[in-house]
Parts: C-alpha cells; structure tokens; sequence
C-alpha cells in the first residue's frame, strides 16, 4: 500500500542508522571483552609455565636423587663383604654443640649402637643413639669423635679426633715418620669398631719438633658432612676391609 511504502522509506534511514549504532556497540563491546580475554589467558598461560617448571624441578631432583643412589649401589657392588643399608638424613642438630645428624633408620631396621655410618666418599662417623625408626649419628668431626687412622703412604697409625669448630687432628703419629700434606688418611680398622682402609681424609697441615714424641696432622675430611641428603649404614663388615689398599672408589 502506499502508505506502507512511504512509511517503510520514512523509517528505512532511521532503521538502517540504528542497525549500524547496534553493529558498532557490538564492535565497541568486543574491543572492551578484548583486553579482558588477553588478560585471563595470559594469566592461564602463566599459570602453565609454573606447573611445567615445577614438573621440571621435580624431574631434576629425582635425577640427583637417582644418581646419589647409583653412587651407593656402586659402593655396595664393589664392596661385597659389606652389609650395607641407605638411610636419608633428616636432621640435624640446631646448636652445633654436638656434630651429628638424624637418620630415618632405626632399630626396626637392625640399627645398632656404634654403627659405622659412611658414604662412597668415606666415613662420617657412628651410631649413638638408636630409636624404632630413626637414629643419631655422632660425625666424624665432632669433639667426642675419635677413629684409629693410618697415613695409606707410610703406613704410620694414631688417632684422628674431632675438634670444636675446626677440622679433626691425627694425633699420636711416632717421631720421624715421614708424614705430609697431602697425604690421604684411612681407618686402620685397630679396635675393630671400623674396617680397614675406609677414606677419613687428606693432610692438610703438620706439627711437631723434634724432640717431640709424636707429631700431629690437621685432616680435612673426605665427606663434607654439612651437604649430606643420604647415608650408608654399615650393619656387618669383615674386620679386614675390602682387599683394595686405596680406600674407597
């Protein structure tokens, strides 16, 4: 009808710049949402790169963890009169007043007092204390420590002890036995509360006149007790030691 017509070309301008203002809001919205959208993805994209560097970590570690077992296993291969069982540190003492550490490894495990505790480095010290599942072990580098030792070039034997905030000593070594830095120190296995030829450490001082009975040689140790996650507990040994005259590998 004409007038129908005429109001449809009436409104048709209207209705088309109406249609174009929707399209345009519709535009505009999507612009605002557009920022927002980034935002949250980047944000879930974050969100992912933490999870993976986590996953990343945790492989890494296993790695580490993998390794210082193999190191263990090899020790155990290569030293068969040994009966030996991994244990994983778990303290420490907070004071410094006593050098030892907690183990995850106690009676129920055949733990015993004055167990040789090393690692494939070589000793760390010896049982202590004993509970059901865990136990303390007295280092190498505490006070009350002391081990029976050898110089493994000259055959000369003493006494290495622990000192308060310093490194232990090998005392006790006679006069004109040729001793040096440098030289490596093992268990002598006298007394039997350790076997032979375990690595205690290298030489890195030496005192002593002549007119002096014995001389004294400062040890660094072998294991760097301050860094240890892992631990081997020697249940049973042959007071021998292994036939090697070099220590541990």
């Amino acid at each position: 009808m004409p007038i129908e017509q005429g109001a449809l070309q009436l409104f048709s301008p209207v209705q088309y710049a109406l249609a174009r203002a929707v399209e345009s809001l519709d535009s505009l919205q999507g612009i605002i949402k557009g920022p927002a959208r980034l935002h949250e993805e980047n944000e879930e994209l974050h969100r992912q790169i933490g999870a993976l560097r986590t996953q990343v970590e945790m492989f890494r570690e296993a790695q580490i963890e993998n390794e210082v077992l193999r190191k263990q296993l090899g020790f155990a291969e290569a030293y068969p009169s040994y009966e030996v069982i991994p244990a994983e540190v778990i303290g420490r003492d907070p004071s410094n007043l006593v050098r030892s550490l907690i183990i995850d490894r106690g009676s129920d495990d055949g733990v015993v007092g004055d167990m040789p505790v090393i690692t494939d480095r070589g000793l760390v010290g010896r049982v202590v204390e004993v509970h059901r599942t865990s136990s303390t072990v007295l280092l190498l580098t505490d006070a009350a420590s002391s081990v029976s030792a050898l110089v493994q070039r000259t055959r000369a034997t003493g006494i290495v002890q622990g000192r308060m905030g310093r490194n232990p000593v090998m005392r006790f070594i006679p006069q004109g036995t040729s001793v040096e830095v440098g030289d490596v120190i093992l268990t002598s296995g006298l007394g039997g509360n350790f076997p032979k030829r375990l690595v205690i450490g290298c030489v890195t001082s030496v005192t002593g006149e002549d007119i002096d009975l014995f001389q004294e040689a400062e040890v660094l140790p072998a294991v760097d007790c301050n860094a240890l996650e892992m631990v081997l507990l020697l249940l049973s040994f042959s007071p021998a030691g292994p036939g090697s005259t070099n220590g541990m590998p």
